[in-house]
């Protein structure tokens, strides 16, 4: 057997023997889960993965692209040092708003700077300013449309041997089914099949959630 399938039962027992959550970050994928667009929210272990990679490669400047309610971004707060930082990019100042309330609640809002404007402008700016080369890790989650343009910024950002980590590339399934031909189908489909050949990175698709692409700069 090439995998074990994943059902209810066994990811609650998946979630049992391994989940170690904050409890601001189950307070608020609790609200999360209430929300209109709740499905947009990472899986809890997911954000318990982003975490320990955190603390695996020493990161202390990490981009965030699409915040939406904060529980990525607060995951990877809590596992920062005191003097880490997160520079966050998103375009809602309503979801972001119940984001900003947990980091006040968790005391780690000094870490988090938000930016609210198009990501590809603010990930532009931060290369205009010659912050190439200088983050430690980025997580992209936002509109697929744009995957590309935000890897490739994230591609120049980060730091040889720093990590990219890009959520929904396995796209509820949809990436292998040919009905859809929608743009962001298209557009994570064609991400994947570019990264497979990328030999500026080190490449690896995990079937955690709905799929999270690690991809180390080489």
């Amino acid at each position: 057997m090439k995998f074990t399938p994943l059902n209810d039962r066994l990811h609650n027992y998946l979630l049992s023997v391994t989940l170690r959550e904050h409890p601001l970050l189950k307070e608020l994928r609790h609200e999360t889960a209430n929300h209109a667009r709740g499905n947009m929210q990472i899986a809890p272990e997911q954000g318990q993965l982003m975490a320990l990679l955190i603390q695996l490669i020493g990161a202390k400047k990490t981009l965030e692209v699409g915040v939406f309610t904060g529980y990525s971004s607060l995951s990877v707060a809590l596992s920062l040092p005191e003097d880490g930082k997160v520079i966050a990019c998103d375009v809602s100042e309503e979801y972001t708003s119940i984001a900003r309330r947990y980091w006040e609640k968790a005391e780690v809002a000094h870490k988090i700077d938000l930016h609210i404007a198009p990501a590809i402008q603010t990930l532009d700016r931060l290369l205009a300013e010659g912050q190439a080369n200088t983050f430690d890790f980025a997580f992209i989650d936002a509109d697929k449309e744009n995957y590309d343009g935000y890897y490739e910024r994230s591609l120049q950002l980060v730091r040889k041997g720093g990590l990219i980590a890009i959520d929904n590339v396995l796209w509820s399934g949809r990436v292998i089914d040919p009905e859809f031909q929608d743009a962001d189908t298209l557009a994570i489909r064609a991400l994947n099949e570019k990264l497979h050949q990328d030999q500026r990175i080190s490449l690896s698709l995990l079937p955690v959630s709905d799929g999270l692409t690690l991809a180390l700069k080489c």
